[in-house]
């Protein structure tokens, strides 16, 4: 017996129903949630733990390191459990997920920005326990939100949309938490009391966020697994390593995911230290996120105009220009901006057209090997992704540490250079690197896509043909 689809809001078999604006805007909604509370840690709690819980920054960057690995594995773990669950029910296959998470997920958001009366030892251990706590009730959560695009629509188009909502959702919370988050900080009279306040504003929005998602959000094809059948691990890894455009998208993710969190934890650095302002950093945020924006709002004409892949690789190479020539000229404020400004919105094409080109990597693993796993596919994609968050947070560290970095101090020039080479070398590089990869062995272009999904339509209307037979016999006799 074969996998059925579900659909546990009564939609029909006839004419499949197109996503309304209200649900594709919901989606979106979702990531704004999400990136509350993810980005605060990605952007803030490096410094938070150099600054103001005193850890050392090798130290500190260490545990990044070991608590996204062990994220990575969570979304391993979560992904299968999804997978294979049996007796969905009207709330579908991957939206409980993000009901059940959202209030567990505020509070330990809020837990891993609190400064205990620890020693250093103490303290040390406290950020591993909190963060890996957070990193595993957030694989809970995300991955069945990430996996959930399959089962919304099967229009590549509609696909696409949903991927753009919810890059320009993951924006907007990312735009709000970089604008609105160190005024609160500031706004407290000591950094501890700051950092609380703040994340706990933010926290509870993103909780309500995720809520509201999930109430206006519907799954139309999920895919059910029979009662007797339960697909082994083993077998799921080994369908994974059959998918060629899901291994290059997983390699280019280790680059743009590593680079874009580098940009992320190192700009209050360069704003504080080298700029020797940290009141620019919401301004920056400002204007960036707005060119992100604009990013997002033309990737589905260029897409459609150039291709999913010509367009990813051209985002790349605005991105990687724009951090060039801001190590080379940008000497203040307004020249950081403009520059910060052109090379996120080349990284707003890259991050919009990820989510789709998983998705299509779904349909093509499924053509591939006749195994349709979304939460496999995704979460092992999301591996990937913590594993370049793990590089991203380790990175800094031990080169802050090489350098010298001394908080809240002037910095010697080897820091400074120290500081610049992260925030615009690293990530400048490897969006080149990703570049010739994408070059050179992704080969899944739109139209190759859209025969895999006309042989799997072809392949699945057979299928369904040969058991109406069967079925027929079976009562004739």
């Amino acid at each position: 017996m074969g996998n059925h689809a579900v659909e546990p809001f009564g939609h029909s078999s006839g004419k499949p129903e197109k996503l309304r604006l209200r649900e594709k805007i919901a989606y979106g909604l979702g990531d704004v949630g999400n990136n509350f509370l993810f980005d605060l840690g990605q952007i803030y709690l490096l410094k938070f733990y150099t600054d103001t819980l005193g850890l050392p920054s090798a130290a500190a960057g260490l545990v990044f390191l070991i608590s996204k690995v062990w994220d990575a594995i969570a979304d391993i773990s979560v992904g299968t459990w999804v997978d294979n669950r049996k007796r969905i029910g009207r709330k579908g296959k991957f939206r409980p997920f993000i009901l059940y998470t959202a209030v567990p997920l505020a509070l330990i958001t809020i837990v891993s920005f609190t400064n205990p009366h620890f020693t250093i030892t103490g303290k040390l251990i406290w950020a591993y326990l909190t963060y890996m706590a957070f990193g595993t009730i957030y694989s809970i959560s995300n991955v069945p939100f990430g996996s959930m695009i399959p089962a919304m629509t099967k229009d590549p188009a509609e696909r696409a949309q949903l991927a753009s909502f919810r890059q320009a959702g993951s924006n907007l919370g990312l735009l709000i938490s970089t604008v609105g988050f160190m005024p609160i900080v500031l706004s407290a009279h000591n950094n501890t009391n700051g950092y609380l306040l703040a994340v706990s504003i933010f926290a509870v929005a993103g909780a309500l966020i995720q809520i509201i998602s999930y109430a206006n959000i519907k799954e139309r094809y999920a895919e059910e697994k029979p009662a007797e059948a339960k697909m082994k691990m083993s077998d799921s890894y080994k369908a994974i390593f059959k998918n060629r455009p899901l291994l290059v998208l997983c390699l280019v993710n280790l680059f743009t995911f590593s680079a874009f969190n580098v940009k992320l934890a190192v700009q209050v650095y360069y704003c504080q230290y080298v700029l020797k302002n940290i009141s620019i950093v919401p301004y920056m945020g400002f204007f960036s996120m707005g060119c992100v924006f604009i990013g997002c709002a033309i990737v589905p004409f260029l897409s459609k105009r150039m291709g999913k892949k010509a367009t990813y690789m051209l985002g790349c190479a605005i991105w990687s220009a724009g951090d060039l020539a801001a190590f080379l000229f940008a000497h203040n404020a307004v020249t950081f901006i403009a520059f910060a400004c052109l090379a996120y919105f080349g990284s707003s094409f890259v991050n919009s057209l990820n989510w789709a080109l998983v998705s299509d990597a779904v349909e093509y693993g499924e053509w591939k090997t006749g195994q349709r796993s979304e939460g496999v596919v995704y979460s092992f994609f999301t591996f990937f992704r913590k594993v370049s968050s793990a590089v991203a947070g380790f990175v800094p560290g031990v080169v802050l540490s090489f350098v010298g970095y001394v908080p809240n101090a002037a910095q010697s020039m080897k820091a400074i250079a120290g500081i610049k080479g992260l925030m615009f070398i690293y990530p400048g590089v490897l969006a080149v690197a990703t570049i010739i990869v994408m070059a050179v062995w992704y080969k899944l272009s739109d139209s190759r896509y859209k025969e895999i999904v006309a042989e799997l339509n072809a392949r699945k209307s057979k299928g369904h043909i040969l058991k109406t037979d069967l079925q027929t016999k079976e009562v004739s006799l």
